[in-house]
């Protein structure tokens, strides 16, 4: 049963409410891809007014969660391996854009990509390689 953007909500209601806390909008699953909005608070600044490192990783890694629940459904064992990430711009303290796309999903890892970039700017202001594994059964044979 794959989820859509009011099943991921429910289903992290339910297994880590602390993940609502992160202020997100999901946007529709489009094929393998998914952008998420994150619009960010003062306490994930960093000195000079830029968005945090720490931040754009959990965006990273959020993003590419939620798409493996939209694809997949509720598996709330799949769990990250791998997240190499380059910081390519300084975040302006705007809302962030993460473009996440599944490079590879096969029966035990799930490889995609994530880019970021600042709303009403397309230049990347951080790239994504993320990894995740996935629990037995999880995906449907």
């Amino acid at each position: 049963m794959k989820l859509d953007a009011a099943g991921v909500r429910a289903f992290l209601a339910e297994h880590y409410p602390a993940a609502l806390d992160f202020p997100i909008e999901i946007g529709e699953l489009a094929g393998d891809r998914l952008a998420l909005t994150l619009t960010p608070s003062d306490a994930m600044l960093r000195p000079g007014g830029t968005i945090s490192g720490p931040t754009l990783m959990t965006l990273a890694d959020v993003a590419m969660y939620f798409l493996i629940l939209m694809k997949l459904g509720p598996v709330a064992l799949a769990v990250t391996t791998s997240l190499h990430i380059d910081f390519l711009r300084r975040p302006e303290p705007r809302p962030v854009i993460a473009r996440a796309e599944l490079l590879k999903l096969g029966r035990t890892l799930a490889v995609g990509r994530v880019v970021m970039h600042s709303a009403g700017d397309e230049h990347a202001i951080a790239h994504a390689s993320v990894t995740y594994a996935l629990p037995p059964d999880a995906r449907p044979r």
